[in-house]
């Protein structure tokens, strides 16, 4: 028994020394872990995503795992990391407030919408996506904030100075959310993630849901200017190569799978934001080569 207890404590010993010790070592605990998998984060996992997703559709996995939610979340999740990662450091109590509202607006959003068609147009999951309250899926903050902050991430970086001005931040966030939807609603509709009963004019997508995504977009604008330290923003930006990697997966998991089916002007614009994130430079020659445009 004491050799059993001295086993137990020194295996609980080594997992205290492994864990951080504090908050500035656990931003650079998450910081190595994310760098030194990109090429796993940023390409393996969007392509065995859209596989698992593909196959699940055309009903070539059994049911334990097809559109397993669990599945999918805890795979969002990996792609996410490099986001989460790279604004750890930043997150004050303005900037996680600032983040909750965000949350807040994405469950009002989503359910009076579930509920009255607005502002996206009737639609409803067609996919079982976790544990729901009033209809509103719990894990809702993990596909909608990544997309709206990482439109405002690439516009700052592509802005550069001219990022300083609101109006054309505004603009520009817009036309990157929207373009972002154009890519992903036609896909999670292919799939039947979810169903706009009475159709659409772009793939089976209402165009009211661009409307919609016109209003979540300009509130985020001012969530974030108001939430973040501007300089301190850009400055992880600036430094942190892996910040947008999970707009890497983003337009290779939903740039293939509309490629799959046959969704080509979605393909298009995938391309063209897969264009834009290389403008940025902040891909160093390793996730540059593992996606075919490096070295």
């Amino acid at each position: 028994m004491a050799d059993g207890e001295t086993s137990s404590g020194r295996s609980l010993g080594g997992l205290r020394e492994r864990l951080p010790s504090d908050r500035f070592e656990a931003e650079r605990l998450a910081d190595d872990l994310v760098r030194e998998h990109r090429f796993e984060i940023a390409v393996v996992f969007p392509l065995v995503g859209a596989v698992l997703l593909l196959a699940s559709a055309e009903g070539l996995l059994p049911e334990p795992l097809a559109f397993n939610p669990w599945l999918v979340l805890s795979g969002v999740l990996v792609m996410r990391s490099p986001l989460l990662a790279g604004v750890f450091p930043l997150m004050t109590r303005r900037a996680t407030a600032g983040v909750l509202a965000l949350c807040g607006y994405a469950y009002a959003v989503e359910y009076v919408g579930i509920q009255t068609g607005f502002p996206y147009g009737e639609f409803y999951y067609g996919v079982d996506l976790g544990p729901t309250v009033g209809g509103v899926p719990l894990g809702l903050p993990v596909f909608f904030l990544p997309l709206v902050m990482n439109a405002y991430l690439l516009c700052l970086l592509l802005l550069g100075p001219s990022a300083d001005s609101r109006a054309r931040r505004l603009v520009s966030v817009i036309l990157v959310v929207l373009l972002m939807d154009v890519v992903l609603d036609p896909g999670a509709v292919a799939l039947g993630f979810w169903v706009y009963p009475n159709g659409g004019a772009f793939y089976g997508v209402p165009l009211s849901n661009y409307a919609g995504w016109v209003v979540s977009a300009t509130l985020t604008v001012f969530v974030m200017d108001a939430a973040f330290d501007h300089a301190a923003l850009r400055a992880r930006l600036e430094r942190c190569a892996f910040m947008l990697d999970d707009l890497v997966s983003f337009v290779i998991l939903w740039g293939g799978v509309n490629a799959v089916y046959g969704n080509w002007i979605p393909v298009l614009v995938a391309v063209g934001l897969g264009a834009g994130l290389l403008r940025t430079e902040r891909f160093d020659a390793d996730l540059l080569g593992a996606v075919g445009v490096g070295r």
